[in-house]
């Protein structure tokens, strides 16, 4: 059973900029923090922005001044707007949403950033 939906993920060359969404069912109650990681390959799986239900955002510090995050409680979604991407942002994006101590994950969307 799907319980995150992502998006937004594809080509683009660098500088360039794309936006990712995550959209958690209705089916779950009460979202805490949400987050985006990322996993490139041959590497580990890495936070790269957390924001909690009133909007406090942290970010990772290879992307501070890059990434925003965001979210619409109201739709249960999840938004990460990147700028300036680089080729070592290319990576498979992942959401993740914390519930009672529950976390669900996204499927996952790949980035990739190359000319």
């Amino acid at each position: 059973q799907v319980q995150l939906v992502e998006s937004g993920g594809g080509l683009v060359q660098p500088g360039g900029s794309l936006r990712l969404s995550c959209a958690a069912s209705s089916k779950i109650f009460g979202i805490g923090d949400m987050s985006w990681y990322r996993q490139a390959p041959g590497k580990q799986r890495e936070l790269v922005a957390a924001i909690t239900r009133g909007g406090s955002a942290n970010y990772a510090d290879s992307v501070k001044g890059r990434f925003t995050i965001t979210r619409d409680n109201a739709k249960n979604t999840v938004y990460l707007q990147m700028n300036s991407l680089k080729p070592e942002d290319t990576a498979v994006y992942y959401c993740n949403a914390e519930s009672r101590l529950i976390h669900y994950w996204g499927q996952g969307t790949q980035v990739t950033v190359s000319s």
